[in-house]
């Protein structure tokens, strides 16, 4: 916005008058009516004491915000794309660049403007048709500004955004470092990491990394589905924790975890709801496969994993806990 659209919108939120804001400032109501209208410029002097009296910094006063609301952002993005349906790449881009000098600091409007302008290249095949490169060097650019957000979530989804942009032009070194600025405990940094290892020849290593993902998504799953069975069972809704414990032993088979995993996850709920008979059959049934423990340690689907071998001990002990739980429920060994 202009300055006298942003005197005009901020004086009417504190509910003053043109005559009001004059008085106060120390000037005729006629010359802040000309501000408003575009007719005229305040005095560098009275930038501040204006800024003060609307209560927003002389940065807002001259339209080089911070940040821009959500919804602010959310419009601009729909005005974006409503342009692209009558309008060429290149006329669209040129306003984009326009309207984001007018706002240097808003990192969450430049990536997902970025994000928009990139996807349009490709729908449109901007590259293919021989057009201008400065497109590809603005966009990058956009993202790298992104980068510097004070925000969290608006860097990560930057480093996102420019990964994907450098992969796929083939850049596999910058796509690289743009996972420094991601956690090491999210999950999508090693996705992308094996992404990177497919597409340079690292095979073995992209299959590592998914396999480590797709074996902690298991864990992950079941932490998940036992919270919402323990929610299901303190109402006694043991309709839906029944569903929930057949969900998590059918995760079990999906994810190759053994049949001890996926009979062991009935045990909960035939406690809960004291089925002795039902407690004594699975119980029975997880002795006779307590060998399958660790099944998934010879599963194809983690082929490429290596896991810490499974002793004698540590069976003794599964089979040992199994017979205590046989004698807490005061059910005899059959």
């Amino acid at each position: 916005m202009e300055i006298g659209q942003v005197i005009r919108t901020y004086r009417k939120k504190k509910n003053m008058t043109q005559e009001d804001m004059a008085a106060r400032l120390g000037v005729t109501a006629p010359a802040v009516n000309k501000w408003e209208n575009g007719n005229s410029m305040p005095d560098i002097l009275l930038l501040a004491p204006i800024a003060r009296l609307l209560g927003i910094t002389v940065d807002e006063l001259l339209s080089f915000r911070e940040e821009l609301t959500q919804d602010e952002i959310n419009q601009f993005i729909q005005e974006m794309n409503r342009c692209f349906r009558s309008e060429t790449f290149d006329q669209v881009f040129c306003r984009v660049r326009k309207y984001l000098e007018e706002y240097p600091n808003c990192h969450e409007l430049i990536w997902q403007t970025a994000t928009v302008l990139e996807a349009r290249m490709m729908i449109d095949k901007v590259e293919e048709a021989g057009q201008d490169r400065r497109y590809d060097d603005y966009i990058s650019n956009c993202f790298v500004r992104a980068l510097e957000s004070r925000k969290e979530s608006v860097r990560v989804k930057a480093a996102e955004s420019l990964f994907g942009f450098w992969m796929r032009r083939g850049q596999y070194e910058k796509a690289e470092s743009c996972l420094a600025y991601m956690s090491d405990q999210n999950p999508e940094k090693k996705r992308k990491q094996a992404e990177l290892w497919a597409k340079t020849g690292q095979r073995k290593e992209a299959a590592r990394a998914c396999e480590e993902l797709l074996f902690s998504a298991y864990g992950a799953i079941s932490l998940v589905f036992n919270t919402m069975y323990t929610l299901a069972a303190e109402e006694e809704d043991w309709e839906r924790a029944g569903m929930l414990c057949e969900k998590l032993g059918q995760a079990a088979r999906l994810f190759d975890m053994g049949r001890y995993q996926e009979v062991c996850s009935g045990l909960r709920l035939a406690e809960d709801r004291k089925d002795q008979a039902a407690a004594t059959e699975i119980i029975r049934e997880l002795k006779d496969c307590a060998e399958t423990i660790c099944d998934y340690c010879q599963s194809p689907l983690y082929g490429h994993m290596t896991f810490k071998e499974v002793s004698q001990e540590f069976m003794d002990q599964v089979k040992k806990n199994l017979q205590q739980l046989q004698v807490m429920i005061h059910m005899p060994d059959t």
